[in-house]
């Protein structure tokens, strides 16, 4: 796992998982937070791309929200529905018209153990992106902030500092 903080703000900008490969390898990130890796093409390997007008979705942390922004999604806001899933511990986005549905889970409620709230959810839609924004509770931003507490100490460590008591070999 790799986390980039904005070390003003104290926020989180981006997190990535490496995948192993089925042979045991590294593979690509899984991007959870932030933008997404750019895909290229490769002419000799590849002869089918994805549009470049399907719905995309990023991630984005503040101190007291959690913000998904869905690219491409063309219809007016009252189409939309964003439902909490207490049951699979997710959001559902779909549209009336069923030409979108898709689950989008939330990690930090899953590492407190809390399921997601309705009340917590809002969303709007502008210039093709529908952005979905969840109220962080008490537990998450306190556990983010002693995350970040850990770090700025670790960032703030001289070399000569002892940061812990390994053996050289």
């Amino acid at each position: 796992m790799v986390e980039e903080y904005n070390m003003d703000t104290g926020v989180l900008t981006r997190r990535a998982w490496r995948r192993q490969t089925n042979m045991g390898g590294e593979g690509d990130w899984d991007i959870e937070i932030g933008d997404p890796e750019p895909t290229r093409l490769q002419k000799e390997i590849c002869v089918i791309k994805e549009d470049s007008n399907q719905p995309f979705i990023t991630r984005r942390i503040t101190k007291n929200i959690l913000e998904w922004r869905i690219r491409n999604l063309p219809y007016p806001l009252d189409v939309y529905s964003v439902t909490a899933d207490s049951e699979n511990r997710c959001l559902i986005v779909r549209t009336t018209n069923k030409k979108y549905y898709k689950k989008l889970t939330i990690p930090e409620l899953d590492r407190v153990n809390l399921v997601p709230q309705q009340d917590a959810i809002q969303f709007t839609h502008k210039y093709n992106t529908l952005i979905i924004t969840y109220k962080k509770p008490k537990e998450v931003v306190l556990q983010e902030k002693i995350i970040f507490e850990e770090i700025v100490k670790k960032v703030e460590a001289k070399p000569g500092d002892k940061i812990n008591d390994c053996k050289v070999s």
